[in-house]
Parts: C-alpha cells; sequence; structure tokens
C-alpha cells in the first residue's frame, strides 16, 4: 500500500493489526507488530515524504509469519550504524524508531543508500502447536 499521508500510516497499521489477528497473534503481538509498522509507515512519510508498506504472511508446517517491507526512494540514512543506535535522531524525536522496530520483531533488515532510498523488512513469527496423535 501508497504511504504518502497520516491517513496511510493509520490504514497501515489497522491492515497489519487485522491480518496479525487472522493469523492467531496475540494481543500483545499484534500490539507489536502494530507498533513496528506505525514507527516505519511514519518514517517513510516523513522523511522520504511517499513510499510503500507491503504486508503479507506465510506458513509452514512449524509457524506462521508476517512480514513487512517499507520502502522509499528518499534521501536515504547516510549514518545507518548510527540510526540503529536507541536515542539517535534526526527529526527531533526520541531517537527510538528503528532501534524500537528491531526489538519489537523476530527479523530485522535494513538496507539504505543516498541514491536508492531505504528498504527496511522485517518479521513476526507465531509458532503452530499440533496435537500428538498418539496417546500413552
Amino acid at each position: 500500500m501508497k504511504i504518502e499521508s497520516e491517513k496511510d500510516i493509520v490504514t497501515s497499521r489497522s491492515c497489519g493489526r487485522k491480518l496479525a489477528a487472522d493469523l492467531g497473534f496475540s494481543a500483545v503481538e499484534q500490539a507489536r507488530i502494530t507498533a513496528a509498522i506505525s514507527e516505519l509507515a511514519r518514517n517513510i512519510y516523513k522523511y522520504a515524504g511517499s513510499g510503500t508498506i507491503c504486508i503479507r504472511s506465510e506458513q509452514d508446517t512449524r509457524k506462521i509469519g508476517i512480514y513487512i517491507t517499507a520502502k522509499d526512494n528518499g534521501p536515504g540514512i547516510s549514518n545507518l550504524q548510527e540510526a540503529l543506535l536507541d536515542g539517535y535522531t534526526t527529526g527531533g524525536g526520541l531517537g527510538r524508531g528503528l532501534p524500537g522496530v528491531k526489538r519489537l520483531m523476530d527479523n530485522f533488515d535494513i538496507t539504505s543508500s543516498t541514491t536508492e532510498g531505504t528498504r527496511v523488512e522485517v518479521a513476526k513469527y507465531r509458532i503452530i502447536h499440533t496435537k500428538s496423535l498418539f496417546r500413552v
């Protein structure tokens, strides 16, 4: 989905929460996923002006995953290592953005360049519990 306004941030949060609920994530995990989406979408809007958030799911025999990709063609993050430290900010915020997203999710990957913008890929997993077919 496109992120071009504050309304789009709210819409992306709602879509992510609904998918997480549909996949059986707990209320706490839904809140974590929603917070991560909100931060990623807000960063797109604030620093790049526009971009996209893609939210999808995958399942295998052991786990269900929700995958979020945030992509923009903005100015990039010139000091990526610093941007991943708590307290670092260029926008006057608290500096909890990207480090917070990293803590909230199970997987976190970021690439950024001043010529191609920023891409952040995150994932959260839920283990599938199966009942044994055998009784002792």
